[in-house]
């Protein structure tokens, strides 16, 4: 009789149990999707998916470029040098603008890609900001100098470890979203734009061994303004562009050749462009696009010396709303 009665109040104990997390569950569930739906915006314009969960697979490919202007003993010179590009596959799981993903890169798996890079971006309805972060060794280029011949410059002798920090602020938030273009998170459902407040920093070490040891150490903050644009041509499609470039109000930098160092003085105007594309075709929950996110410093004069730094990335995804 006990046994029973030990049985019965286990499985009263289990069903209560079950209850009470299912209870749980669905009160998170209701806060989630109110926050979740809660928010200053025209719902003509934008909207969030009507769906809670969201599935995504991209392919991202990235690259950068530095060069180099300047005048020698009163001679010209010019050399570029790039980097090999970063490919990377990830996958995405997103429940009611919580996210998590898992990226492999195959190159560096098989020993082909020996670089290091982060990249860290959120896109907000008003805030949002990009980080990356790039330790590379495997530069190649050339070195061209006024009146003598073209030299290759081969993997190996450039080292350079780069962070950019690109912030925004959205001004026409309630119609405008930049997450419609990069996160899908939002759908814009009309053609709407908004000017933008930015933020740009850049810091960046460089090692060149050739003939003579190079180094470099650069660090800039800028400030600036520009606008974005929302293009819907039809509610299957979304194109996007913007631009905001940043004027630099503080540099630092020094530059050691050898035993000499050159003087790199700060020459107006020196700028940070951070540019964005975007475009999505739609088919009820299913969505496939590609967006591009591109990011150029110029430092210093071609009467002494000037550097162009460029990096970028690309992304092709493909989602599923369910």
């Amino acid at each position: 009789m006990n046994e029973r009665l030990v049985v019965i109040c286990l499985l009263a104990a289990l069903v209560f149990h079950q209850a009470s997390a299912q209870s749980l569950l669905h009160r998170v569930d209701s806060m989630l999707t109110v926050n979740y739906h809660k928010g200053d915006i025209d719902t003509s314009y934008i909207m969030r998916p009507t769906r809670k969960w969201t599935i995504m697979a991209r392919l991202n490919v990235s690259g950068a470029k530095i060069e180099a202007k300047g005048i020698d003993n009163g001679l010209h010179f010019d050399s570029e040098m790039k980097a090999d590009y970063k490919s990377t596959l990830s996958l995405g799981v997103s429940y009611l603008g919580f996210s998590l993903s898992a990226a492999l890169n195959p190159a560096k798996l098989m020993g082909k890609y020996r670089d290091y890079e982060l990249n860290f971006n959120s896109y907000g309805r008003r805030f949002g900001f990009d980080v990356i972060y790039q330790d590379a060794h495997n530069f190649v280029g050339w070195h061209d100098h006024e009146g003598m011949e073209r030299i290759e410059l081969p993997d190996g002798l450039l080292k350079v470890k780069t962070l950019n920090v690109n912030a925004f602020y959205v001004f026409n938030s309630h119609r405008f979203s930049y997450p419609a273009a990069f996160s899908q998170s939002y759908i814009q459902r009309q053609s709407a734009g908004s000017f933008l407040l930015g933020v740009s920093g850049q810091r960046q070490r460089a090692t060149l061994n050739w003939e003579q040891e190079m180094q470099l150490k650069m660090t800039s903050l800028a400030l600036g303004a520009g606008y974005g644009y929302n293009y819907v041509p039809s509610q299957d499609w979304l194109l996007h562009i913007s631009a905001l470039p940043a004027f630099i109000v503080y540099s630092n930098t020094s530059m050691i050749f050898g035993d000499s160092r050159v003087p790199l003085h700060y020459h107006f105007p020196e700028v940070i462009i951070t540019g964005r594309g975007a475009v999505i075709r739609y088919w009820d929950n299913i969505f496939l696009g590609a967006s591009m996110v591109f990011n150029f410093t110029n430092t210093g004069h071609e009467e002494n010396l000037a550097l162009h730094n460029t990096k970028w990335r690309f992304r092709a995804f493909f989602g599923l709303r369910i």
